[in-house]
């Protein structure tokens, strides 16, 4: 070939690829590929396809149609015309195709390629071919126009996990059909595939049940619901309920199916039963009389295990529940089941006795046992809470992992299936940011980025024990949860972000790479109408040591084009006031504040904080007993100059379960000390106490202290700011020594466990 004929053939090449990007005026240009989450393989090509009014939609079978009309449900909302669907058609096509039932494939698997002329998806199942037109929906931008550019990709993908899930609880806040159906579109809009479903508890059965009306009557009611935070004991007078009627949960669970999402009914037992109990006395230990319950928290009054018609009351209602509910598994909750009224109760002691049980865990493991047994039969499995391991697990159990993740390595090892849903990192309840004016949540500290950094597969199982990790599943328990829009608060994006560590290689996981897709992913919630939480993009700011002992405060935002300006005088920043360019040193006690702009308007939340300003600030203490796990946020931020909060959602409370608490500071030269001090917290509902004894030493060599201080049973309630001023007091040492409360005395929540130790800040003047 020669050089003109090379040049002539480039030439024809650019002229076509000039063709293929003209298109009528006003068309969509194609943007970047940012997909959440994040597929297996995927390869941009050259290509781009231009979607238009003659585009065809080709689907040749049932299910494929089905997809397809799913697809032209969101592309009619943004261009206004929707897409014929045909049999057959290879020019200017989207090709929905599942593979035949036989084939070799992978569970849930799909291709997806973008050619000039032809965009094909094929699914190794149903489900495939509908998560792979999820991400063909990811290619086209959120606007309205006549046409739209795709941008050309190979696409190969397939989920991590087989179980990735969302749960909701409708009894402590009731939530119409129409927002549980979204709340299913949104969850498999980001290719999950369960939603579990919390129908019954303490506050309300909220199932029909033809069998027993009184359940629809009486235990869907309650007379009035707590307002405020829980230690205050609040109620607003306002009767409140709601159910489900039997047509309207076959519509749930229809929608959800071709969606491919399973619906996993939840039907709490032994404990969590007051509701109905309310209904139907004779099912408890005492025979009541019993009020649906108002309070939240864990009340005593169960099932009644020794009373045949408790399992015949059941074993009727999951009769009911097994028609509407077509899922493998049916969970039976078995969590925080008090065991006091078993103790007194005649019927449950006789049946201990006569199954030679010791205690009232194996009373439960019993019950749990023969309701397992009984729903083998019916063909179905069960799935419950991880205190089922208590006293023995039932033979076929899947095990959810709440309290951490010590229960999943358990029946991990026991060759039990699991799924994870450790508190600390899937728990949506929990507050996602350290805003003064975030809505009142139950309690921690769960932001989008320890959500993207949790595993679902613990460390330290084998092989063969990580493969009983079926998956991961977010939690939304509704106390203090009263509307949808509070809900998808709560739970967007954080769902997105699970959804990605669900589906996608543990090896592509990159929250920085995660954060700039998420920006271009947000328009899809806003066209969906979510309520989404913009807390990801707001001033995000490290405390840290300036490494002189001191403490300095950086500032970052991973919004696009927007500018970081702060103040430190407490006034509110603005425009006019100091833009970011490096750490601002904490030199005095005040507040600084940040806000990021973007066009010169505030975006999102303000970040506020007070730091306390004092000699032992940035001087990391010493702990010879480390903190339990759960709040251990590192020992740096016991000086940090940042006093903890009540929700102790900030990450700045260090605790330890029972025992003593021993830190030590070394203020780096002998020093004259005129006052110490700390903050520790007291909520005794949530089974944190005073310390039994506080007491304080000073040495000049951190070897040989001597007690400068010494205070017995200190008390209070709430945060207790502890300062007490001392009198020719010298050292370069401080020991700060803390007994915690030995065990919770009788009559008081958690009784006989031991009690938590909250302390923050160690001030030194």
């Amino acid at each position: 070939m020669t050089i003109k004929s090379v040049f002539l053939s480039l030439f024809a090449l650019a002229g076509l690829a000039a063709c293929n990007t003209r298109g009528p005026e006003g068309a969509a240009p194609k943007t970047p590929v940012q997909l959440i989450p994040l597929p297996a393989r995927l390869t941009e090509t050259a290509d781009s396809f231009l979607l238009d009014k003659q585009t065809v939609l080709v689907a040749a079978t049932e299910a494929d149609r089905q997809t397809a009309g799913l697809f032209n449900e969101w592309f009619s909302s943004l261009s206004g015309f929707e897409l014929q669907v045909k049999d057959s058609g290879s020019m200017n096509a989207i090709v929905f195709s599942t593979r035949p039932a036989g084939e070799k494939a992978i569970a849930e698997a799909y291709q997806l390629k973008v050619g000039k002329d032809l965009i094909t998806i094929e699914g190794d199942d149903a489900a495939g071919t509908f998560y792979g037109m999820q991400t063909l929906i990811q290619l086209m931008p959120v606007q309205s126009a006549p046409a739209y550019w795709l941008p050309g990709v190979n696409i190969s993908d397939q989920p991590r996990f087989a179980y990735r899930g969302l749960h909701l609880d409708v009894c402590r806040h009731f939530f119409p059909v129409s927002f549980v159906k979204k709340y299913i579109d949104l969850l498999s809009m980001h290719k999950m595939n369960t939603f579990h479903w919390h129908l019954t508890d303490d506050q309300g059965w909220r199932i029909e049940i033809k069998r027993y009306p009184k359940l629809q009557e009486i235990a869907s009611r309650r007379k009035e619901t707590m307002e405020g935070r829980y230690a205050d004991n609040k109620f607003d007078g306002k009767p409140y309920g709601g159910f489900y009627t039997q047509e309207d949960i076959k519509e749930v669970v229809a929608y959800a199916a071709e969606r491919h999402v399973t619906v996993i009914p939840e039907i709490e037992m032994p404990g969590h039963a007051l509701a109905a109990l309310a209904a139907y006395p004779n099912l408890g230990c005492t025979g009541g009389p019993y009020a649906v319950g108002t309070k939240w928290g864990v009340l005593d009054d169960v099932f009644c295990a020794g009373n045949d018609s408790t399992f015949q009351f059941l074993q009727n209602v999951l009769e009911e529940v097994m028609i509407l509910f077509p899922s493998t598994y049916i969970h039976i909750g078995g969590d925080e089941c008090p065991k006091v009224r078993w103790d007194k109760c005649p019927k449950c002691q006789a049946r201990m006795k006569a199954e030679g049980l010791k205690d009232g865990h194996a009373l439960q493991s019993y019950f749990i046992r023969r309701m397992e047994k009984w729903l083998n039969e019916k063909g179905r499995q069960i799935i419950g809470w991880d205190e089922i391991l208590e006293g023995g697990l039932a033979p076929n159990a899947t095990v959810m992992s709440w309290r951490g993740i010590e229960g999943g390595i358990a029946a991990a090892k026991q060759h039990h299936d699991v799924i994870m849903t450790p508190g600390g990192f899937v728990y949506f309840d929990h507050y996602q940011s350290q805003g003064k004016n975030e809505p009142l949540a139950i309690g921690g500290f769960t932001p989008v980025s320890k959500v993207y950094g949790y595993d679902p597969v613990p460390e330290g199982l084998t092989p063969k024990e990580a493969s009983y990790i079926k998956g991961a599943q977010a939690n939304l328990w509704t106390e203090y949860i009263g509307s949808p829009e509070h809900a998808e608060y709560m739970v967007y994006p954080r769902a997105v972000a699970l959804a990605e560590v669900l589906w996608s290689p543990k090896e592509k996981k990159d929250f920085d790479g995660f954060l700039e897709r998420l920006k271009r992913h947000l328009p899809r919630l806003e066209k969906k109408g979510v309520n989404y939480a913009k807390h990801v993009f707001e001033v995000r700011p490290t405390v840290e040591s300036n490494g002189k002992n001191g403490v300095q405060v950086r500032l970052d935002a991973k919004l696009d084009g927007g500018k970081v300006v702060f103040t430190t005088d407490s006034s509110a920043p603005d425009m006019n006031a100091t833009a970011y360019t490096g750490p601002i040193p904490v030199t005095q006690t005040g507040t600084i504040r940040a806000i990021v702009l973007q066009d010169s308007k505030p975006y999102g939340n303000e970040w506020q904080q007070r730091f306390l300003f004092h000699k032992a600030l940035g001087r990391t203490p010493e702990l010879p007993r480390t903190p339990h796990q759960n709040y251990n946020p590192g020992a740096f931020t016991l000086v940090n100059g940042i006093e903890g909060v009540p929700e102790f959602n900030d990450n700045q409370w260090t605790a330890w379960s029972g025992g003593t608490a021993v830190a030590v500071v070394d203020l780096g030269d002998s020093t004259q000390i005129t006052q110490v001090g700390l903050n520790y917290l007291a909520n005794r509902e949530q089974w944190i106490y005073p310390p039994k004894e506080m007491k304080v030493e000073v040495s000049e060599d951190g070897k040989h202290f001597k007690e400068v201080l010494l205070r017995k049973e200190p008390g209070g309630n709430g945060i207790v700011r502890w300062r007490v001023g001392l009198t020719d007091v010298k050292g370069r040492y401080v020991k700060f020594t803390l007994r915690a409360l030995d065990r919770i005395p009788d009559g008081a929540p958690g009784k006989g466990e031991p009690a938590w130790l909250f302390i923050d800040e160690l001030i030194v003047q």
